[in-house]
């Protein structure tokens, strides 16, 4: 019995001599390898289990808008018209609606993430962390139709009746972003989008940015501040390198968010199917085509080109994703080198 204690108490990893394996009981070794393989039995059928359901989502994408790519081929991409009547269908509005309010977003999103997780980490008072903190994850908790509830009943008029008259007037004769500040100013549009969609990312992106720059070593924090570095030199030369795998997870999170979104910009974007360079002017995107014309899709045709616009959504949210890994793999390879 003191062999099987001694065999049992033996360092993790370390091989026991064959003495010690002679004397464990045969039932209990027997019984210890039936735990183990039924332990990767059931861990690998729920990696393959995963595997199986995306291949099953995207097949049944496949055929249900296998009509729809028999009859638009590939010209379904860069075609921007969309006529139920005349079953005539294109992509492309909703995919320049979806890519557009998505680098709107991330544009506004990653720099006040970036800020709010800055002050969190190293500007803000102790007493103060702790309910700023809180409120931005609370954000994160509001559902997307309360976003798009606001952004049409309050951000929409407020922003037609100060801001967009001001861009207009100090912005749209700028030669080279003019075009995109030009129209009436309606409140609701693109730009609209983008924005709600920004308000929406802020608080996963900061959320992970602040833990993240939280595990940065003390040590070389205080370090740097030692041989008489700036608050901002510290985050730029010490945090940021340290933590640069986990900021990019953070940031492809929020665009994970901002591209499938569908409730909030639905109520602000202007669900028009019109291709324009104003950021003012109605817009669509694939997420809110699919539910605003799903339900009264007619039609097979029409039907399968809803259902192709979901897998457009699907290839586009799958090549971000992988783009993203094999940038995390990049940085992950290059951790601890000089750059």
């Amino acid at each position: 019995m003191d062999t099987v204690d001694h065999a049992l108490e033996a360092p993790q990893g370390a091989s026991l001599p064959p003495g010690m394996l002679r004397g464990i009981p045969q039932t209990l070794l027997k019984r210890q390898q039936l735990y183990d393989l039924a332990f990767r039995s059931v861990t690998r059928m729920f990696a393959f289990l995963v595997l199986a359901l995306l291949l099953g989502i995207l097949i049944s994408l496949l055929i249900g808008s296998w009509p729809a790519i028999q009859a638009f081929g590939p010209g379904f991409l860069a075609s921007h018209e969309w006529n139920p009547v005349t079953e005539k269908f294109g992509a492309l509005v909703p995919i320049f609606g979806t890519v557009a309010t998505s680098f709107i977003a991330l544009s506004i999103g990653i720099p006040v993430s970036f800020g709010i997780a800055v002050f969190l980490t190293e500007l803000s008072p102790l007493w103060m962390r702790r309910p700023i903190g809180t409120a931005i994850e609370l954000l994160a908790a509001i559902p997307s139709i309360i976003y798009g509830m606001w952004g049409l009943f309050v951000f929409a008029p407020v922003f037609a009746d100060y801001v967009q008259p001001w861009m207009i007037d100090y912005l749209g004769p700028i030669w080279f972003i003019g075009p995109l500040f030009k129209g009436a100013p309606q409140g609701i549009g693109m730009l609209t989008a983008g924005l709600i969609l920004a308000i929406m990312v802020i608080p996963f992106i900061a959320s992970v940015m602040r833990d993240v720059f939280e595990v940065v070593p003390a040590m070389l924090k205080e370090s740097a501040y030692a041989v008489g570095a700036t608050t901002w030199e510290v985050v730029w030369n010490v945090v940021l390198p340290y933590t640069k795998i986990g900021v990019v997870g953070g940031i492809l999170l929020g665009l994970g968010r901002a591209l499938g979104e569908t409730m909030a910009v639905t109520f602000v974007i202007g669900n028009a199917h019109r291709l324009g360079t104003s950021l003012f002017a109605p817009g669509n995107s694939i997420a809110s085509a699919l539910a605003n014309e799903f339900t009264e899709a007619v039609g097979g045709l029409y039907t399968s080109a809803l259902i192709e616009l979901g897998l457009i959504l699907f290839l586009i949210t799958f090549v971000v994703l992988a783009l993203s890994k094999i940038l995390l793999y990049q940085l992950a390879k290059r951790e601890g080198t000089l750059t």
